[in-house]
Protein backbone atom coordinates (compact mmCIF):
# COMPACT_ATOMS: atom_id res chain seq x y z
CA UNK A 1 0.00 0.00 0.00
CA UNK A 2 1.47 3.33 -1.06
CA UNK A 3 0.60 6.50 0.88
CA UNK A 4 0.71 10.10 -0.41
CA UNK A 5 0.55 13.14 1.86
CA UNK A 6 0.03 16.81 1.19
CA UNK A 7 0.09 19.79 3.56
CA UNK A 8 -3.20 21.32 2.28
CA UNK A 9 -5.92 21.16 4.95
CA UNK A 10 -9.27 19.39 4.38
CA UNK A 11 -11.62 21.64 6.35
CA UNK A 12 -14.16 20.28 8.82
CA UNK A 13 -16.90 21.97 6.74
CA UNK A 14 -16.01 19.82 3.73
CA UNK A 15 -15.96 16.70 5.88
CA UNK A 16 -19.40 17.59 7.26
CA UNK A 17 -20.72 17.91 3.69
CA UNK A 18 -19.47 14.41 2.94
CA UNK A 19 -21.31 13.06 5.97
CA UNK A 20 -24.57 14.79 5.02
CA UNK A 21 -24.52 13.20 1.57
CA UNK A 22 -24.72 9.76 3.13
CA UNK A 23 -27.88 10.46 5.15
CA UNK A 24 -30.37 10.88 2.29
CA UNK A 25 -31.66 7.27 2.15
CA UNK A 26 -34.53 6.23 4.42
CA UNK A 27 -37.08 3.44 4.90
CA UNK A 28 -40.63 3.61 3.57
CA UNK A 29 -43.50 3.67 6.04
CA UNK A 30 -45.13 0.44 4.87
CA UNK A 31 -42.13 -1.44 3.48
CA UNK A 32 -43.61 -1.02 -0.02
CA UNK A 33 -46.54 -3.31 0.86
CA UNK A 34 -48.94 -1.06 -1.01
CA UNK A 35 -46.89 -1.41 -4.19
CA UNK A 36 -46.82 -5.19 -3.87
CA UNK A 37 -50.55 -5.25 -3.10
CA UNK A 38 -51.25 -3.28 -6.27
CA UNK A 39 -49.20 -5.71 -8.36
CA UNK A 40 -50.92 -8.71 -6.78
CA UNK A 41 -54.50 -7.42 -6.72
CA UNK A 42 -54.84 -7.08 -10.49
CA UNK A 43 -53.50 -10.61 -10.94
CA UNK A 44 -55.26 -12.57 -8.21
CA UNK A 45 -58.81 -11.44 -8.98
CA UNK A 46 -59.48 -10.98 -5.26
CA UNK A 47 -58.20 -7.67 -3.82
CA UNK A 48 -56.96 -8.43 -0.34
CA UNK A 49 -54.71 -7.22 2.43
CA UNK A 50 -51.29 -8.84 2.37
CA UNK A 51 -49.74 -10.35 5.47
CA UNK A 52 -49.30 -7.65 8.06
CA UNK A 53 -52.16 -5.51 6.71
CA UNK A 54 -55.09 -7.59 7.94
CA UNK A 55 -56.49 -8.10 11.40
CA UNK A 56 -58.17 -10.73 13.52
CA UNK A 57 -61.58 -9.11 13.03
CA UNK A 58 -61.34 -9.26 9.25
CA UNK A 59 -60.16 -12.87 9.40
CA UNK A 60 -63.00 -13.83 11.74
CA UNK A 61 -65.55 -12.16 9.46
CA UNK A 62 -64.33 -14.14 6.47
CA UNK A 63 -64.37 -17.42 8.39
CA UNK A 64 -67.87 -16.81 9.71
CA UNK A 65 -69.37 -17.42 6.26
CA UNK A 66 -69.04 -20.45 3.95
CA UNK A 67 -65.86 -19.90 1.98
CA UNK A 68 -65.85 -19.14 -1.72
CA UNK A 69 -62.70 -19.09 -3.84
CA UNK A 70 -62.16 -15.32 -3.45
CA UNK A 71 -62.54 -15.31 0.32
CA UNK A 72 -60.13 -18.25 0.57
CA UNK A 73 -57.56 -16.25 -1.40
CA UNK A 74 -58.06 -13.22 0.87
CA UNK A 75 -57.45 -15.31 3.96
CA UNK A 76 -54.34 -16.93 2.49
CA UNK A 77 -52.79 -13.61 1.48
CA UNK A 78 -53.23 -12.11 4.92
CA UNK A 79 -52.53 -15.20 7.02
CA UNK A 80 -50.17 -17.58 5.16
CA UNK A 81 -46.80 -17.82 6.90
CA UNK A 82 -44.90 -18.38 3.67
CA UNK A 83 -46.31 -15.07 2.42
CA UNK A 84 -45.04 -13.40 5.58
CA UNK A 85 -41.58 -14.84 4.88
CA UNK A 86 -41.65 -13.36 1.36
CA UNK A 87 -42.59 -9.95 2.73
CA UNK A 88 -39.78 -10.17 5.29
CA UNK A 89 -37.37 -10.76 2.40
CA UNK A 90 -38.75 -7.62 0.81
CA UNK A 91 -37.92 -5.73 4.00
CA UNK A 92 -34.36 -7.07 3.89
CA UNK A 93 -34.01 -5.89 0.28
CA UNK A 94 -35.21 -2.42 1.23
CA UNK A 95 -32.61 -2.37 3.99
CA UNK A 96 -29.91 -3.12 1.39
CA UNK A 97 -31.19 -0.22 -0.72
CA UNK A 98 -31.06 2.15 2.24
CA UNK A 99 -27.59 0.90 3.16
CA UNK A 100 -26.36 1.56 -0.38
CA UNK A 101 -27.26 5.23 0.11
CA UNK A 102 -25.12 5.60 3.21
CA UNK A 103 -21.37 5.92 3.55
CA UNK A 104 -19.32 3.74 5.80
CA UNK A 105 -18.67 5.22 9.19
CA UNK A 106 -15.51 7.38 9.34
CA UNK A 107 -12.37 5.96 10.86
CA UNK A 108 -10.62 7.65 13.73
CA UNK A 109 -6.95 7.00 14.53
CA UNK A 110 -4.89 8.22 17.48
CA UNK A 111 -1.27 7.50 18.31
CA UNK A 112 1.23 8.66 20.87
CA UNK A 113 4.97 8.03 20.87
CA UNK A 114 7.86 9.08 23.11
CA UNK A 115 11.42 9.48 21.94
CA UNK A 116 14.54 11.54 22.25
CA UNK A 117 12.75 14.51 20.67
CA UNK A 118 9.89 14.45 23.14
CA UNK A 119 6.29 13.22 22.89
CA UNK A 120 4.51 12.97 19.50
CA UNK A 121 0.76 12.59 19.01
CA UNK A 122 -0.83 11.56 15.68
CA UNK A 123 -4.54 12.09 15.06
CA UNK A 124 -6.46 11.09 11.92
CA UNK A 125 -10.02 10.90 10.53
CA UNK A 126 -10.62 8.93 7.31
CA UNK A 127 -13.64 8.70 5.03
CA UNK A 128 -14.63 6.28 2.25
CA UNK A 129 -14.16 8.56 -0.75
CA UNK A 130 -14.55 5.68 -3.23
CA UNK A 131 -17.87 4.81 -1.64
CA UNK A 132 -19.04 8.38 -2.08
CA UNK A 133 -17.99 8.49 -5.75
CA UNK A 134 -19.65 5.17 -6.58
CA UNK A 135 -22.74 5.73 -4.46
CA UNK A 136 -25.01 6.68 -7.42
CA UNK A 137 -24.09 3.46 -9.23
CA UNK A 138 -24.55 1.33 -6.14
CA UNK A 139 -27.91 2.96 -5.51
CA UNK A 140 -29.03 2.17 -9.04
CA UNK A 141 -27.98 -1.45 -8.62
CA UNK A 142 -29.74 -1.88 -5.28
CA UNK A 143 -32.79 -0.03 -6.58
CA UNK A 144 -33.02 -2.57 -9.40
CA UNK A 145 -32.64 -5.41 -6.92
CA UNK A 146 -35.34 -3.90 -4.74
CA UNK A 147 -37.66 -3.72 -7.75
CA UNK A 148 -36.92 -7.40 -8.32
CA UNK A 149 -37.71 -8.12 -4.67
CA UNK A 150 -41.06 -6.37 -5.03
CA UNK A 151 -41.83 -8.43 -8.12
CA UNK A 152 -40.77 -11.58 -6.29
CA UNK A 153 -43.05 -10.75 -3.36
CA UNK A 154 -45.92 -10.04 -5.75
CA UNK A 155 -45.14 -13.28 -7.59
CA UNK A 156 -45.30 -15.17 -4.29
CA UNK A 157 -48.71 -13.60 -3.63
CA UNK A 158 -50.00 -14.52 -7.09
CA UNK A 159 -48.65 -18.06 -6.78
CA UNK A 160 -50.21 -18.43 -3.33
CA UNK A 161 -53.54 -17.21 -4.70
CA UNK A 162 -53.41 -19.78 -7.53
CA UNK A 163 -52.40 -22.60 -5.18
CA UNK A 164 -55.22 -21.63 -2.82
CA UNK A 165 -57.81 -21.63 -5.60
CA UNK A 166 -56.69 -25.07 -6.77
CA UNK A 167 -56.78 -26.40 -3.23
CA UNK A 168 -60.22 -24.84 -2.70
CA UNK A 169 -61.74 -26.46 -5.78
CA UNK A 170 -60.17 -29.81 -4.87
CA UNK A 171 -61.61 -29.57 -1.36
CA UNK A 172 -65.13 -28.62 -2.50
CA UNK A 173 -65.12 -31.36 -5.13
CA UNK A 174 -64.07 -33.86 -2.45
CA UNK A 175 -66.96 -32.71 -0.24
CA UNK A 176 -69.39 -33.11 -3.15
CA UNK A 177 -68.03 -36.58 -3.96
CA UNK A 178 -68.25 -37.68 -0.33
CA UNK A 179 -71.90 -36.59 -0.14
CA UNK A 180 -72.74 -38.49 -3.33
CA UNK A 181 -70.94 -41.60 -2.15
CA UNK A 182 -72.98 -41.51 1.05
CA UNK A 183 -76.16 -41.59 -1.03
CA UNK A 184 -74.69 -44.32 -3.25
CA UNK A 185 -73.93 -46.38 -0.16
CA UNK A 186 -77.53 -46.12 1.02
CA UNK A 187 -78.71 -47.29 -2.38
CA UNK A 188 -76.20 -50.16 -2.41
CA UNK A 189 -77.18 -51.16 1.11
CA UNK A 190 -80.86 -51.27 0.14
CA UNK A 191 -79.98 -53.33 -2.95
CA UNK A 192 -77.91 -55.75 -0.89
CA UNK A 193 -80.74 -56.22 1.59
CA UNK A 194 -83.23 -56.77 -1.22
CA UNK A 195 -80.91 -59.29 -2.84
CA UNK A 196 -80.63 -61.19 0.43
CA UNK A 197 -84.41 -61.38 0.79
CA UNK A 198 -84.88 -62.48 -2.81
CA UNK A 199 -82.23 -65.10 -2.34
CA UNK A 200 -83.95 -66.36 0.78
CA UNK A 201 -87.26 -66.48 -1.09
CA UNK A 202 -85.63 -68.49 -3.85
CA UNK A 203 -86.16 -65.80 -6.49
CA UNK A 204 -82.49 -65.00 -7.00
CA UNK A 205 -79.48 -67.10 -7.71
CA UNK A 206 -76.37 -67.10 -5.58
CA UNK A 207 -74.52 -65.36 -8.42
CA UNK A 208 -77.00 -62.46 -8.59
CA UNK A 209 -76.87 -61.98 -4.83
CA UNK A 210 -73.05 -61.99 -4.85
CA UNK A 211 -73.00 -59.32 -7.54
CA UNK A 212 -75.20 -57.04 -5.46
CA UNK A 213 -73.21 -57.76 -2.32
CA UNK A 214 -69.93 -56.84 -4.00
CA UNK A 215 -71.50 -53.59 -5.22
CA UNK A 216 -72.33 -52.79 -1.60
CA UNK A 217 -68.81 -53.77 -0.46
CA UNK A 218 -67.30 -51.53 -3.13
CA UNK A 219 -69.57 -48.66 -2.04
CA UNK A 220 -68.31 -49.01 1.53
CA UNK A 221 -64.69 -48.83 0.32
CA UNK A 222 -65.41 -45.92 -2.01
CA UNK A 223 -67.04 -43.93 0.76
CA UNK A 224 -64.06 -44.51 3.06
CA UNK A 225 -61.68 -43.31 0.36
CA UNK A 226 -63.92 -40.31 -0.38
CA UNK A 227 -63.98 -39.33 3.30
CA UNK A 228 -60.20 -39.56 3.52
CA UNK A 229 -59.78 -37.55 0.32
CA UNK A 230 -62.11 -34.87 1.70
CA UNK A 231 -59.91 -34.70 4.81
CA UNK A 232 -56.67 -34.57 2.80
CA UNK A 233 -57.85 -31.79 0.50
CA UNK A 234 -59.31 -29.80 3.38
CA UNK A 235 -56.06 -30.02 5.34
CA UNK A 236 -54.11 -28.91 2.28
CA UNK A 237 -56.37 -25.88 2.03
CA UNK A 238 -56.04 -25.28 5.77
CA UNK A 239 -52.25 -25.15 5.50
CA UNK A 240 -52.39 -22.63 2.68
CA UNK A 241 -54.82 -20.50 4.67
CA UNK A 242 -52.50 -20.60 7.67
CA UNK A 243 -55.31 -21.62 10.03
CA UNK A 244 -55.12 -23.55 13.29
CA UNK A 245 -57.19 -24.31 16.38
CA UNK A 246 -60.82 -23.24 16.19
CA UNK A 247 -60.12 -21.51 12.88
CA UNK A 248 -59.96 -24.90 11.15
CA UNK A 249 -63.74 -25.35 11.55
CA UNK A 250 -64.45 -23.18 8.49
CA UNK A 251 -67.35 -24.17 6.26
CA UNK A 252 -67.11 -25.17 2.60
CA UNK A 253 -70.06 -25.09 0.17
CA UNK A 254 -71.68 -28.44 -0.68
CA UNK A 255 -70.96 -28.26 -4.42
CA UNK A 256 -68.72 -26.64 -7.02
CA UNK A 257 -69.71 -23.44 -8.83
CA UNK A 258 -71.61 -23.84 -12.08
CA UNK A 259 -69.77 -23.67 -15.37
CA UNK A 260 -69.70 -20.29 -17.13
CA UNK A 261 -72.03 -19.89 -20.10
CA UNK A 262 -69.13 -19.81 -22.54
CA UNK A 263 -65.41 -20.53 -22.50
CA UNK A 264 -63.02 -17.61 -22.84
CA UNK A 265 -61.38 -17.19 -26.24
CA UNK A 266 -57.62 -17.43 -26.55
CA UNK A 267 -57.21 -13.95 -28.03
CA UNK A 268 -53.73 -12.51 -27.54
CA UNK A 269 -52.84 -14.46 -24.41
CA UNK A 270 -49.16 -14.73 -25.40
CA UNK A 271 -48.85 -10.95 -25.63
CA UNK A 272 -50.65 -10.62 -22.30
CA UNK A 273 -48.22 -13.04 -20.71
CA UNK A 274 -45.22 -11.10 -22.02
CA UNK A 275 -46.64 -7.90 -20.55
CA UNK A 276 -48.08 -9.18 -17.28
CA UNK A 277 -46.08 -12.21 -16.14
CA UNK A 278 -44.00 -11.32 -13.13
CA UNK A 279 -41.20 -13.76 -13.88
CA UNK A 280 -40.71 -12.11 -17.29
CA UNK A 281 -40.58 -8.67 -15.68
CA UNK A 282 -38.18 -9.95 -13.04
CA UNK A 283 -35.87 -11.44 -15.67
CA UNK A 284 -35.78 -8.11 -17.51
CA UNK A 285 -34.90 -6.26 -14.31
CA UNK A 286 -32.19 -8.81 -13.58
CA UNK A 287 -30.63 -8.11 -16.98
CA UNK A 288 -30.69 -4.35 -16.30
CA UNK A 289 -29.23 -4.83 -12.84
CA UNK A 290 -26.45 -7.02 -14.19
CA UNK A 291 -25.66 -4.40 -16.82
CA UNK A 292 -25.40 -1.78 -14.09
CA UNK A 293 -23.11 -4.05 -12.12
CA UNK A 294 -20.92 -4.48 -15.22
CA UNK A 295 -20.58 -0.71 -15.51
CA UNK A 296 -19.61 -0.45 -11.86
CA UNK A 297 -17.03 -3.18 -12.25
CA UNK A 298 -15.36 -1.28 -15.09
CA UNK A 299 -15.28 1.96 -13.13
CA UNK A 300 -13.64 0.40 -10.10
CA UNK A 301 -11.36 -1.90 -12.05
CA UNK A 302 -8.22 0.13 -11.38
CA UNK A 303 -8.96 1.87 -8.10
CA UNK A 304 -11.03 -0.32 -5.81
CA UNK A 305 -9.85 1.06 -2.47
CA UNK A 306 -9.77 4.81 -2.07
CA UNK A 307 -9.86 6.54 1.29
CA UNK A 308 -9.50 10.20 2.13
CA UNK A 309 -8.74 11.47 5.61
CA UNK A 310 -7.86 14.46 7.75
CA UNK A 311 -4.60 14.25 9.71
CA UNK A 312 -3.29 16.20 12.63
CA UNK A 313 0.14 15.75 14.16
CA UNK A 314 1.71 17.47 17.11
CA UNK A 315 4.70 16.95 19.33
CA UNK A 316 5.86 18.46 22.57
CA UNK A 317 8.83 20.22 20.89
CA UNK A 318 7.30 21.41 17.56
CA UNK A 319 4.23 23.32 16.35
CA UNK A 320 1.10 21.32 15.35
CA UNK A 321 1.03 20.11 11.73
CA UNK A 322 -2.23 19.78 9.73
CA UNK A 323 -2.95 18.22 6.35
CA UNK A 324 -4.66 15.30 4.66
CA UNK A 325 -3.70 11.93 3.29
CA UNK A 326 -5.03 9.70 0.53
CA UNK A 327 -4.37 5.97 0.29
CA UNK A 328 -5.07 3.70 -2.66
CA UNK A 329 -4.15 0.33 -4.09
CA UNK A 330 -1.67 0.31 -6.97
CA UNK A 331 -2.77 -2.08 -9.77
CA UNK A 332 0.57 -3.86 -10.02
CA UNK A 333 -0.73 -7.43 -10.04
CA UNK A 334 -4.51 -7.31 -10.50
CA UNK A 335 -5.77 -4.95 -13.24
CA UNK A 336 -9.38 -6.11 -12.90
CA UNK A 337 -9.57 -7.97 -16.23
CA UNK A 338 -10.79 -11.19 -14.65
CA UNK A 339 -13.47 -9.34 -12.69
CA UNK A 340 -14.67 -7.54 -15.82
CA UNK A 341 -14.73 -10.78 -17.81
CA UNK A 342 -16.85 -12.39 -15.10
CA UNK A 343 -19.25 -9.43 -15.13
CA UNK A 344 -19.59 -9.68 -18.91
CA UNK A 345 -20.28 -13.41 -18.65
CA UNK A 346 -22.90 -12.81 -15.96
CA UNK A 347 -24.58 -10.20 -18.14
CA UNK A 348 -24.71 -12.62 -21.09
CA UNK A 349 -26.11 -15.23 -18.72
CA UNK A 350 -28.89 -12.88 -17.59
CA UNK A 351 -29.80 -12.07 -21.20
CA UNK A 352 -30.09 -15.74 -22.11
CA UNK A 353 -32.09 -16.39 -18.93
CA UNK A 354 -34.52 -13.63 -19.91
CA UNK A 355 -34.93 -15.08 -23.40
CA UNK A 356 -35.46 -18.55 -21.94
CA UNK A 357 -38.07 -17.22 -19.52
CA UNK A 358 -39.98 -15.62 -22.41
CA UNK A 359 -39.91 -18.84 -24.46
CA UNK A 360 -41.11 -20.88 -21.49
CA UNK A 361 -43.87 -18.37 -20.69
CA UNK A 362 -45.25 -18.47 -24.24
CA UNK A 363 -45.25 -22.26 -24.25
CA UNK A 364 -46.86 -22.53 -20.81
CA UNK A 365 -49.69 -20.16 -21.69
CA UNK A 366 -50.49 -22.07 -24.90
CA UNK A 367 -50.48 -25.37 -23.00
CA UNK A 368 -52.61 -23.89 -20.20
CA UNK A 369 -55.21 -22.61 -22.64
CA UNK A 370 -55.44 -26.00 -24.34
CA UNK A 371 -55.98 -27.63 -20.95
CA UNK A 372 -58.58 -24.99 -20.04
CA UNK A 373 -60.56 -25.39 -23.26
CA UNK A 374 -60.43 -29.19 -23.11
CA UNK A 375 -61.58 -29.20 -19.49
CA UNK A 376 -64.44 -26.84 -20.33
CA UNK A 377 -65.59 -28.95 -23.26
CA UNK A 378 -65.47 -32.15 -21.19
CA UNK A 379 -67.31 -30.59 -18.24
CA UNK A 380 -69.98 -29.19 -20.57
CA UNK A 381 -70.24 -32.58 -22.30
CA UNK A 382 -70.97 -34.27 -18.98
CA UNK A 383 -73.38 -31.50 -17.98
CA UNK A 384 -75.31 -31.36 -21.26
CA UNK A 385 -75.01 -34.93 -22.53
CA UNK A 386 -73.88 -37.62 -20.11
CA UNK A 387 -75.77 -36.56 -16.96
CA UNK A 388 -79.09 -35.81 -18.76
CA UNK A 389 -78.88 -39.13 -20.59
CA UNK A 390 -78.14 -40.95 -17.35
CA UNK A 391 -81.17 -39.28 -15.73
CA UNK A 392 -83.32 -40.25 -18.70
CA UNK A 393 -82.17 -43.85 -18.50
CA UNK A 394 -82.81 -44.01 -14.76
CA UNK A 395 -86.25 -42.51 -15.17
CA UNK A 396 -87.17 -44.93 -17.95
CA UNK A 397 -85.86 -47.94 -16.05
CA UNK A 398 -87.88 -46.92 -13.00
CA UNK A 399 -91.02 -46.51 -15.12
CA UNK A 400 -90.48 -49.91 -16.69
CA UNK A 401 -89.89 -51.46 -13.29
CA UNK A 402 -93.07 -49.90 -11.89
CA UNK A 403 -94.95 -51.20 -14.94
CA UNK A 404 -93.42 -54.64 -14.45
CA UNK A 405 -91.61 -54.33 -17.77
CA UNK A 406 -88.17 -54.39 -16.19
CA UNK A 407 -86.77 -56.60 -13.49
CA UNK A 408 -85.11 -55.56 -10.29
CA UNK A 409 -81.86 -56.67 -11.89
CA UNK A 410 -82.01 -53.78 -14.35
CA UNK A 411 -82.94 -51.30 -11.63
CA UNK A 412 -79.96 -52.26 -9.49
CA UNK A 413 -77.60 -52.37 -12.46
CA UNK A 414 -78.67 -48.83 -13.39
CA UNK A 415 -77.87 -47.65 -9.85
CA UNK A 416 -74.34 -49.03 -10.21
CA UNK A 417 -73.82 -47.25 -13.52
CA UNK A 418 -75.00 -43.92 -12.09
CA UNK A 419 -72.07 -43.83 -9.66
CA UNK A 420 -69.43 -43.67 -12.38
CA UNK A 421 -71.32 -41.03 -14.38
CA UNK A 422 -71.91 -38.69 -11.45
CA UNK A 423 -68.35 -39.01 -10.19
CA UNK A 424 -67.11 -38.28 -13.71
CA UNK A 425 -69.26 -35.15 -13.85
CA UNK A 426 -67.87 -33.89 -10.53
CA UNK A 427 -64.29 -34.56 -11.61
CA UNK A 428 -64.63 -32.78 -14.96
CA UNK A 429 -66.25 -29.76 -13.30
CA UNK A 430 -63.42 -29.65 -10.76
CA UNK A 431 -60.82 -30.01 -13.50
CA UNK A 432 -62.31 -27.05 -15.35
CA UNK A 433 -62.00 -24.67 -12.41
CA UNK A 434 -58.45 -25.85 -11.74
CA UNK A 435 -57.56 -25.42 -15.43
CA UNK A 436 -58.99 -21.90 -15.38
CA UNK A 437 -56.85 -21.08 -12.34
CA UNK A 438 -53.76 -22.50 -14.06
CA UNK A 439 -54.46 -20.45 -17.19
CA UNK A 440 -54.73 -17.22 -15.19
CA UNK A 441 -51.51 -18.09 -13.38
CA UNK A 442 -49.76 -18.73 -16.70
CA UNK A 443 -50.86 -15.30 -17.97
CA UNK A 444 -50.44 -13.19 -14.84
CA UNK A 445 -48.12 -14.98 -12.48
CA UNK A 446 -45.05 -17.10 -12.92
CA UNK A 447 -46.44 -20.19 -14.56
CA UNK A 448 -47.91 -23.40 -13.15
CA UNK A 449 -47.15 -24.31 -9.56
CA UNK A 450 -45.32 -27.38 -8.37
CA UNK A 451 -47.50 -30.05 -6.83
CA UNK A 452 -47.30 -30.41 -3.09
Amino acid sequence: MARFTQSTCLTPLALAAVLLLSGCASFSQDGRLRTVSTLADVRTGAPAALAGEGGEEKLAALLAQPLDADSAVRIALMNNHGMKVALAELGASEADLVQAGRLRNPGLSFGRSHGSHGNEIDRGVSFDLAGLLTMPMRLNIERGRFEQAKLQAASSAVQLAADTRRAYFNAVAAVQTEQFMQRALLSAEAGAELATRLRQAGNWSRLDQARQQVFYADAVSDLARARHQALVTREHLTRLLGLWGKQTSFTLPPRLPDLPAQAAEAGNIEAQAMEQRLDVQSAKLDAHATASALGLSKVTGFVNVLDVGYTNKSSSEAPRENGYEVSLELPLFDWGSARNAKAQALYEQSLQRTAGTAVRARSEVREAYSSYRTAYDLARHYRDEVVPLRKTISHEVLLRYNGMLASVFELLADAREQVASVNGAIETQRDFWIAQTTLQSAINGSGPAEKE
